[in-house]
């Protein structure tokens, strides 16, 4: 079962927070914290006890806007510590959800909090608490924030086949639909080059593994994925062709 820290600078909000996290019985016990000082004094006895001691904390429930240092100067100083607790942030305000995908939080939930939007990201938290330990696991996969219905999700990169850019905006292409997030294409391209995605158009980027044809008809390249064909401009075809065949060669 979880041990939970809430954070939330108004008293109100962190009651209602309390009170619906206590009444998950996935959660051991949840306290509170009225400000960021307070919450990182907490954290660090936490830390000193180790994550089996009495103090310990498994995730912190966290407030984005506080006075002083701020939920996400929280989570970078923490994602500083050994073995910090995992973060979810709880706020009124859908602009930093990129911030919180940077810090690697398990979830971002927005005010008011609704009951089956918390007990979701509990489950997130507690699958990931409780997941069987493999010796030399490779990192969990990078996830990147959506905004469906509202609410906001966590894709996996690994999930997503190619992406196709929208003036500042990028549309992430995945098995089960697509999804908008306000990031150019550029800064994904950089971003997920070592995870394996290439441009082959300044309209597209693909991941390399789901290239399942590349195509030549007379001057033009293409590829397919999926049921999906596009377009490779000549300025990226040769290093697209060169690239597959190296994979293709080992």
């Amino acid at each position: 079962m979880l041990r939970v820290l809430a954070v939330d600078d108004e008293e109100p909000a962190l009651g209602e927070l309390l009170y619906l996290l206590r009444a998950d019985p996935r959660v051991r016990s949840a306290e509170g914290a009225g400000d960021a000082t307070a919450a990182l004094r907490r954290i660090g006895r936490a830390l000193e006890t180790g994550p089996d001691g009495d103090e310990a904390v498994d995730v912190v429930f966290l407030d984005i806007h506080m006075p002083g240092l701020t939920g996400l100067d929280v989570a970078r100083l923490l994602a500083g510590f050994a073995r910090p607790p995992l973060v979810v942030f709880v706020t009124a305000h859908e602009g930093f959800a990129l911030q919180a995908f940077d810090l690697k939080a398990v979830d971002y939930v927005l005010k008011p909090v609704r009951r089956e939007r918390l007990a979701e990201a509990v489950r997130r938290v507690h699958d990931l608490v409780h997941a069987t330990a493999v010796p030399a696991a490779p990192a969990a996969p990078e996830q990147i924030p959506v905004e469906l219905g509202g609410v906001t999700r966590f894709v996996s990169v690994d999930d997503i086949a190619y992406v196709e850019a929208h003036g500042d905006y990028a549309r992430l292409h995945t098995d089960h639909g697509s999804h908008l997030v306000r990031i150019p294409l550029s800064t994904l391209e950089e971003r997920w080059a070592a995870r394996g995605f290439v441009r082959i158009h300044r309209s597209h980027l693909v991941a390399l593994a789901r290239i399942d044809e590349l195509r030549l008809d007379g001057g033009a390249t293409s590829v397919r994925i999926g049921d999906t064909d596009l377009a490779v401009s000549r300025r990226h075809a040769r290093d697209l062709r060169d690239l597959l065949m190296r994979r293709a060669g080992g």
